[in-house]
């Protein structure tokens, strides 16, 4: 199994613009597809407990949900693009690059670590840029990977 934070099968670059909660489950899903997640339940009861204490949108158009959980195998990135937008409570309007983060209950600092990186290079334009052209899933995973692996 591939310990790589994000993979092409972990990015989404259709995904539908229902809702915040939609969006969540269609990327938990990649990862209960990919072992590393365990209970996809478990996982989004977690991921909701976090959205709850304050929404994870930030401006710009992203979205990062985020949540340590026991049912998390391996820190691992999953990436949505929504082409109409889906509303995580940023104040400037709903995103439409949204990245899930999922760290194991134990792990320590790893998803902070990510979190920090990501934010980084989110207020790089380029960065977010890239994200919104890209048609290729692998490349998306590579790009991402490159970036924000520590």
């Amino acid at each position: 199994m591939s310990t790589e934070l994000i993979t092409t099968e972990l990015v989404d670059l259709d995904l539908a613009d229902d809702d915040r909660r939609t969006a969540v489950r269609s990327l938990a899903e990649r990862l209960v597809t990919a072992g590393r997640v365990t209970d996809l339940e478990r996982f989004l009861t977690d991921v909701e407990a976090r959205e709850s204490q304050m929404p994870t949108g930030l401006e710009g158009g992203i979205g990062i949900p985020h949540c340590r959980s026991a049912a998390v195998t391996t820190p691992t990135l999953a990436f949505g693009r929504s082409t109409g937008g889906i509303d995580f409570g940023a104040e400037d309007g709903p995103a439409r690059l949204i990245f899930l983060i999922a760290a194991p209950e134990g792990g320590g600092s790893d998803h902070m670590t990510v979190l920090a990186a990501l934010a980084r290079r989110l207020v790089r334009a380029e960065f977010k840029q890239t994200l919104l052209e890209a048609t290729d899933p692998a490349q998306v995973a590579e790009y991402v990977r490159e970036e924000v692996t520590p």
